[in-house]
């Protein structure tokens, strides 16, 4: 385990609350109808449910920070680059991109919807940046990851957690990957967990002209309820001469 997990101070709270709800509900009625009287007959509490429940639980408030802090170890920083991290919410990524590039910058962009992350606010992510100690290296940012305010081959590393399947229309998230990659530097790295779309991921960056692109099943510390929702690691490198469309950065805007 990185030795920047042990330091983890900000509060993060977990992700897709309603979901959460859903799984203890199904726990919950079961055991208040006993307590209320009713036949322990109703004390059926189907097994896979409480695994389920369990596992995303899990997921949100240990397997995922387990997972993005080998991820981000494995990326070998040399703590100057520019991070972007594409939905950053409360900034669990965010806070440990930004604790490995003591010289650099991680900015973060999220439109903030509690629906997403429970309590995802831009004050919630300023004070977990104040926690971790990091919060001067720390940029917050409002805005639509489909069409982002930020210049062409900016950032040397930029990164989406969980985030680009809240977009209903495919149409939409292929603008969110091409987005990334658009920021992206000549030889920078993206990387992005996510659930559903992800091999789709993939196909959109090939076409972009990404090179040394993989999809990877994160295992079952981001199963979220089960292996039927698994999390999928999707990286890539944009090739060095390829800046997107335009190689002049005077036109970025930052919080």
């Amino acid at each position: 385990m990185s030795n920047t997990s042990l330091r983890r101070r900000g509060r993060y709270g977990v992700d897709a609350p309603n979901w959460l709800l859903a799984f203890g509900a199904g726990v919950v009625a079961p055991l208040a109808a006993v307590a209320a009287g009713g036949s322990r007959r109703l004390l059926r509490i189907p097994p896979v449910l409480a695994v389920a429940g369990g596992l995303f639980l899990h997921a949100s408030v240990r397997g995922k920070f387990l997972v993005w802090d080998e991820q981000l170890d494995a990326l070998d920083l040399q703590g100057d680059e520019r991070v972007l991290d594409l939905g950053c919410g409360r900034g669990a990524v965010l806070t440990a991109a930004a604790r490995r590039v003591p010289k650099g910058r991680v900015t973060g962009v999220d439109i903030w919807r509690s629906v997403d992350q429970s309590g995802n606010n831009q004050r919630t992510a300023a004070d977990n940046a104040e926690r971790e100690q990091v919060a001067d290296q720390v940029d917050l940012v409002t805005a639509d990851m489909r069409q982002l305010p930020l210049a062409d081959g900016r950032f040397d590393v930029v990164v989406s957690s969980m985030a680009i399947h809240n977009i209903t229309s495919a149409q939409g998230r292929e603008e969110a990957v091409r987005e990334a990659y658009r920021v992206l530097r000549p030889g920078g790295r993206l990387l992005i967990a996510d659930i559903f779309h992800a091999r789709r991921y993939v196909e959109i960056l090939r076409a972009a002209g990404a090179v040394d692109t993989t999809c990877t099943d994160a295992g079952p510390r981001m199963w979220w309820s089960g292996p039927w929702v698994p999390t999928l690691l999707v990286s890539a490198t944009k090739p060095a001469g390829r800046t997107g469309d335009s190689d002049d950065l005077d036109g970025t805007q930052e919080s």
